[in-house]
């Protein structure tokens, strides 16, 4: 009975430490793409119009202001939840790698490989994605 105390001690810890640092990440993932979005609204002073060419914009206020809403918007929602310790925090992280992953498949559609901020964010998507892992299921009803 004192192991099984314990063990559940240590393995509550462990999960308010992953949610702690999936927060941490989420919030960096959605400050990234807060200010992305809002430099891409802002003109993208510096970045090549040509890579719109073949593209259904002819600025990057539109995509940025996607970038900024939904991809910002879903890493800021899953820092929250983890932040709140929430059962919910594991499927909403799940959701924003999801989010973060159509939106660079659709960005290397149209625009192709262009910046070393694309396998990076692959990269921390993958990070999330595998932590997250290890967050506990909800449990159902059943």
């Amino acid at each position: 009975m004192v192991y099984l105390k314990h063990f559940m001690k240590n393995t509550l810890k462990k999960t308010k430490t992953l949610h702690i640092i999936l927060g941490i990440m989420l919030a960096f993932g959605a400050l990234n793409a807060f200010g992305g979005g809002w430099y891409g609204m802002s003109g993208a002073e510096g970045v090549p119009m040509e890579w719109l060419e073949g593209s259904p914009f002819s600025s990057y206020f539109i995509p940025s202001l996607i970038l900024f809403i939904v991809v910002g918007g879903s890493f800021l929602t899953a820092s929250v939840m983890n932040f709140a310790y929430s059962r919910f925090a594991r499927i909403v992280s799940f959701g924003s790698v999801g989010v973060v992953a159509l939106w660079l498949i659709v960005q290397l559609i149209i625009i192709g490989y262009v910046s070393w901020m694309q396998p990076a964010t692959a990269t921390f998507a993958c990070g999330v994605l595998i932590l997250s892992a290890y967050l506990p299921a909800q449990k159902t009803n059943s």
